[in-house]
């Protein structure tokens, strides 16, 4: 696995060199900036605690005193309450500026060889990610017509957690499996990447739009099917 701090200097959109001869971009795309927020960066748990927070504190400004009955709301000091609701407001914009930001600094690529992450919004980073070094792959559905695909990794080719973060499978902290995140018709991305995947385990040239029929064991496990 490589790792390249190269972005201005790209020999092409999400490449950080040249093509060598005989490999071809088949394949390229970027999350979904919403569905990246909803579900990368969790903004609808965040907004939903924040919401409570809200509820109790506006509970407690109009609780009664003691002996009295409840506080007429024109009499309620609102304004910690409106101080921590622009608070929370900040934080939420914050969180959905990230994940647009992210999004719009990501570019996934496959190519007849590999699959290549470009990430990160400060420090780029592109990860090549070879075929022969991934040993199986899982897709997860999400809202919104788009899909995670994860790459699961040989045990020895590991990538650090917090170098692909948010590009990363959840729970998995030890050995950290490369994700598409929130990509739309992940389902046919899929698909691709299994057809390329067996072309090229099985030494076989692949024309874009060809799916070569399945060799016997050339599936990883995981893989999609």
């Amino acid at each position: 696995m490589k790792a390249t701090h190269e972005h201005e200097w790209e020999a092409a959109p999400g490449l950080p060199s040249a093509l060598p001869a005989g490999e071809r971009v088949v394949w390229q795309g970027a999350p979904d900036w919403q569905r990246l927020a909803i579900h990368a960066f969790h903004v609808r748990k965040v907004a939903l605690y924040f919401a409570l927070m809200l509820a109790v504190q506006a509970i407690n400004l109009t609780a009664p005193d003691s002996g009295t009955g409840m506080k007429p709301l024109a009499e309620v000091a609102w304004k910690p309450w409106v101080v921590a609701a622009g608070l929370y407001a900040l934080a939420l914009a914050l969180l959905l500026g990230t994940a647009w930001m992210s999004a719009r600094s990501t570019l996934y690529t496959l190519t007849n060889k590999r699959v290549v992450m470009r990430i990160g919004i400060v420090l780029t980073l592109t990860f090549n990610l070879p075929f022969k070094r991934i040993a199986g792959a899982s897709l997860k559905a999400q809202s919104g017509g788009t899909d995670d695909l994860a790459l699961a990794l040989h045990p020895e080719d590991r990538i650090g957690w917090a170098h692909l973060w948010p590009h990363q499978r959840a729970w998995h902290v030890t050995q950290p499996q490369p994700t598409l995140r929130c990509v739309p018709d992940g389902q046919q991305v899929g698909e691709l990447l299994l057809t390329l995947w067996r072309a090229e385990r099985a030494g076989q040239s692949l024309q874009l739009g060809d799916a070569p029929a399945p060799t016997p064991n050339t599936t990883p496990p995981g893989m999609l099917a």
